[in-house]
């Protein structure tokens, strides 16, 4: 809270521990930290326990340029002001100190007083490795120590994240994914997650999890988007070890772990990072570069490079301390163009009279750059929703450096069509084939996020127009369509088995839907699809090169029919995909093919254990002679309503007296 000045007597400043705080900060830290350039700062900034001369206590460091005085504040002292102050060393701005008696555990915050009026403030420390249970935002002492064991899963993990390698990504938001009903539905922990997700994740077949933010937020309902605890995981689930305890049991059942990390901007909460030392230190002072419109936060300024330090020091920690496998950065977007969400007026140009931000792409390239060189193997995501150029191209280029992007422009057009009545998706059929004019141009992941079934917009599967026969029919016509796309898969927790209602952050996934065969079979197909994309080298190893995929027929927009090739690099990895999006089955349906032989109808999406018809081709067809377009071969086939159908070639015995179990052929 702002308050007058206290006054320093001569006995509190003699106390100021100016030698000891030099021991351990050296001249070489504070210009590494003055450049932005040092990597290892959550080693020497924030709390550590020590025992200093036979004395047990806590060294404290903090970033405070423009303070007259900084004091260290907690239950050690009896939150007394005065008696534990800290020193400035050198010019950096850094204050730091030994308290004796503070041990781990600790609650604590920084008095900081501003060489600039009066203000004065008690703030949390920005280098907090835990935080006090929201409401209540003290910093608290917090020793790291745990024991890992997931070292062949980091022994693995380059190939494992590799381009070429598939990825199968599920989104989760940790206060709502379950809860224990006998608890008055309590959220699970981290441990109590551990003990179900890993298991659940790894019988699914998903290869990673995406966290939506850990890092400690003030307000739950901001889904940890609005972080002022850059270095804590929410206490809201347990410690930092039981967060370690959760990725270390992911990992050693074979499951990626990837954090949504939010360097765009933050809350302005009075404990927070903003007005820190009474002057705009962490966040821009001019409102136009400073106030984010869209969520009423503060917008870093990357124009310091020791706010670049804080934020690439972050993300570092986190792959560093909590073997973290990747980090989706947030709202890039945003952080790209200078007049993001703004009118004319609001926003102020760069150097050159651009909307460029310029001091963004210095960070996002520096970020990418300091990750790649000391975590090779780990995935950076950039959620970012425009066309600027080269996201994931190398920076050595003039790229960004990120590993992936989201393809945002595939999302919306994909939803926006299956949202239709089928009767007029035949005048929107651009939207199932424009993607494929830029496909290539970045290396892109498939989204199906949280923010599509939010704030109105009902879940996937209430999306699907018609009946309810046709809204589980067209949600698993989606979920194939996705699957079978070039691009890395990315599905919100829920939509593995049909959630109808929007999800709500304040309760639980509707578990009891699994009760109802409706359920069921969309969760045994997003199964099937995962085996299926596991298996097949076609489905993940060309994601990213346009040798990957091949459009069959990408015209036929008055029976809103797409099918298509997908390859992998060996010449025998050939899937063909047919995909009926109309609740009209097709039979006589003759597609090309580009060799002769058999091909076995390897999924159905109306297969009955998916909660289908059962309409197909007895799981398998027999090529013909009969030039189709453009190719020598072609099949004639029976397209069930609202399905997608996937055959490789294979050497079947077809005989048209047997009919081929269906199921058993999925």
């Amino acid at each position: 809270m702002a308050m007058k000045h206290e006054p320093l007597s001569t006995a509190h400043a003699g106390a100021v521990a100016t030698a000891i705080a030099s021991e351990r900060i050296t001249t070489e830290d504070l210009h590494l930290f003055s450049e932005g350039t040092h990597y290892r700062l959550f080693d020497i900034m924030g709390a550590h326990v020590e025992t200093r001369g036979g004395i047990e206590g806590c060294y404290f460091a903090v970033w405070a340029p423009n303070a007259s005085r900084v004091s260290v504040t907690g239950d050690f002292n009896g939150w007394n002001k005065q008696s534990d102050l800290l020193a400035p060393l050198g010019s950096a701005g850094i204050w730091a100190g030994f308290v004796a008696g503070a041990s781990d555990g600790a609650r604590y915050k920084y008095h900081v007083q501003s060489s600039y009026g009066e203000y004065a403030a008690d703030k949390s420390d920005p280098f907090a490795f835990r935080g006090e249970l929201a409401p209540q935002t003290d910093s608290l002492v917090c020793q790291l120590d745990y024991s890992w064991n997931d070292q062949e899963w980091i022994g693995q993990r380059p190939a494992l994240n590799a381009a070429e390698s598939p990825l199968r990504i599920y989104e989760l938001h940790l206060g709502s994914w379950k809860s224990v009903p006998e608890e008055d539905n309590r959220q699970l922990t981290y441990c109590e997650l551990a003990a179900a997700l890993p298991e659940y994740l790894r019988d699914l077949g998903f290869t990673h999890v995406e966290f939506m933010p850990v890092t400690e937020h003030p307000f739950y309902g901001s889904w940890g988007y609005q972080t002022t605890g850059y270095f804590a995981p929410t206490s809201r689930y347990g410690t930092p070890q039981d967060f370690m305890f959760l990725v270390d049991c992911l990992h050693r059942h074979g499951i990626g772990v990837i954090l949504d990390w939010v360097p765009a901007h933050f809350p302005n909460d009075e404990h927070g990072l903003a007005f820190f030392d009474g002057t705009h230190l962490y966040e821009h002072r001019d409102p136009r570069q400073g106030i984010h419109p869209d969520w009423d936060t503060v917008i870093f300024n990357l124009g310091r490079r020791e706010v670049c330090g804080f934020l690439i020091n972050s993300a570092l920690f986190w792959l560093e301390r909590y073997h973290v496998d990747g980090l989706r950065v947030d709202a890039v977007a945003s952080m790209l163009y200078l007049d993001y969400s703004r009118s004319e007026g609001e926003w102020v140009a760069n150097r050159y009279g651009g909307r460029e931000n310029l001091e963004s792409l210095v960070f996002l390239r520096q970020l990418n750059d300091a990750i790649a060189e000391r975590h090779p193997g780990v995935l950076t995501i950039a959620e970012e929703s425009t066309s600027w150029p080269m996201v994931t191209g190398a920076t050595s280029t003039g790229g960004l450096g990120f590993a992936m992007k989201w393809d945002m422009g595939w999302m919306h057009d994909t939803l926006k069509y299956l949202g239709e009545d089928p009767i007029y998706r035949k005048y929107d059929h651009d939207k199932l084939t424009f993607r494929n004019t830029y496909a290539y141009s970045e290396r892109f992941v498939l989204p199906l996020s949280h923010d599509e079934v939010v704030h109105g917009k009902g879940s996937l599967l209430e999306k699907m127009p018609g009946s309810d026969w046709e809204k589980f029919a067209g949600l698993r016509l989606l979920l194939g369509y996705m699957y079978a796309q070039p691009g890395k898969k990315f599905l919100f927790m829920g939509s593995e088995f049909g959630q109808r209602r929007e999800w709500d952050h304040d309760g639980a996934l509707d578990w009891d839907l699994l009760g109802l065969a409706a359920h069921r079979g969309i969760h045994r197909y997003v199964k099937e699809l995962n085996a299926l994309s596991q298996s097949e080298p076609a489905l993940y190893e060309l994601d990213f090169h346009p040798s990957g995929f091949a459009w069959i027929d990408c015209h036929d927009a008055d029976k809103s029919i797409v099918c298509f090739l997908r390859r992998g690099k060996n010449a025998g990895d050939v899937l063909v995909v047919v995909c009926n999006f109309t609740p009209v089955p097709r039979t006589g349906y003759r597609i090309g093919v580009p060799e002769a032989g058999g091909y076995a109808e390897v999924l159905n999406s109306d297969a009955s254990c998916y909660g289908g018809q059962n309409w197909g081709n007895y799981g398998a067809v027999a090529s013909a002679p009969i030039p189709t377009h453009g190719l020598a071969f072609s099949l004639e086939l029976t397209l069930p309503p609202l399905a997608m159908l996937v055959f490789k070639k294979s050497t079947p015995r077809i005989d048209a007296n047997t009919e081929v179990n269906l199921v058993a052929a999925v």
